[in-house]
């Protein structure tokens, strides 16, 4: 591989994480105009617009489904559910940085759930890290406040925590039917089913229907574009040519800069505070991810 493919495959692994990191931030921003079931059903929507013409431009005239292929994504879809809504549910009482700094503990949440359910590694490969990183979660979550009516920390973390959990079932359970589809078509046939369940509780969950779509501020909808178009569109295609380009495992240490990305875009463009607290937090957690993937790999190499 060439010097400028490699960079090239960095710089999209980069934006990715990035553009991950900032979704966060647009989904707190949006949250000030809009219900929790209203973003999540635009951003769904809005990705689905994008992500089926491509996927039709370059590989729907050959994919086919069955039956049970379509119940295996129906229930991986619950997993996008759960990530989607726990979130934003959980960004209502906690800052935007405060939930990109937990986000950052998924892979320790994965590997956990994953030694667990598939027994594939043993417990003691992943004991340390995880307890590392769940101190660093524990942490934030008992400091982090949205400065909001109603602002409880401790419930909006444990809702944050609670999606990565649905996120890592849906990564675990999804790998063998990844055998036989791409990324792509699990990702806008999970998605779309995601979006079912949520159209009967938009009647529960109003916010801009009930006051009016002109009460929507265009901040507000620029947000909404920005995940539709950079995070879900752009950030998946670049992640994907990212890893074709260098391999999993050395585009996987780039998740690490989600939480911290996060951070910043919250600070700079929210204006929330960067405190001791945050910072401890986050170190923590990247820590606790970083012994994880040192033990599995020590286990991996003994075995």
């Amino acid at each position: 591989m060439s010097k400028s493919s490699e960079m090239a495959a960095f710089g999209a692994l980069t934006f990715a994480a990035v553009a991950w990191g900032g979704s966060i931030v647009a989904q707190k921003w949006a949250l000030g105009s809009l219900s929790v079931i209203e973003i999540s059903l635009l951003r769904g929507v809005g990705a689905l617009a994008l992500l089926v013409p491509l996927w039709w431009w370059q590989e729907g005239k050959t994919t086919r489904f069955t039956g049970s292929d379509l119940a295996i994504l129906g229930v991986l879809s619950l997993g996008v559910l759960g990530n989607h809504l726990l979130t934003l549910f959980g960004l209502r009482y906690v800052e935007a940085a405060v939930g990109g700094v937990i986000i950052g503990a998924a892979p320790a949440i994965t590997a956990l759930l994953s030694l667990l359910l598939l027994r594939d590694l043993p417990f003691r490969a992943v004991a340390l890290g995880c307890a590392v990183s769940f101190g660093g979660v524990a942490l934030v979550s008992s400091a982090g406040s949205s400065g909001g009516a109603g602002a409880n920390p401790w419930l909006g973390g444990v809702l944050v925590v609670l999606a990565q959990v649905c996120w890592a079932l849906y990564s675990i359970g999804g790998r063998h039917i990844m055998e036989r589809f791409s990324p792509l078509t699990v990702n806008w046939t999970t998605l779309a089913f995601s979006l079912l369940p949520q159209i009967p509780l938009l009647w529960t969950d109003q916010k801009a229907m009930a006051a009016g779509m002109d009460s929507v501020v265009p901040s507000a909808w620029l947000a909404v574009t920005f995940l539709i178009i950079v995070p879900t569109a752009l950030g998946q295609q670049a992640w994907l040519y990212g890893v074709k380009g260098v391999g999993p495992s050395r585009a996987g240490i780039f998740i690490n800069l989600i939480p911290v990305s996060a951070l910043l875009l919250s600070v700079l463009i929210l204006g929330e505070t960067l405190d001791a607290t945050k910072i401890a937090g986050i170190v923590l957690i990247l820590t606790g991810v970083w012994l994880v993937n040192w033990q599995s790999a020590r286990y991996a190499a003994a075995a």
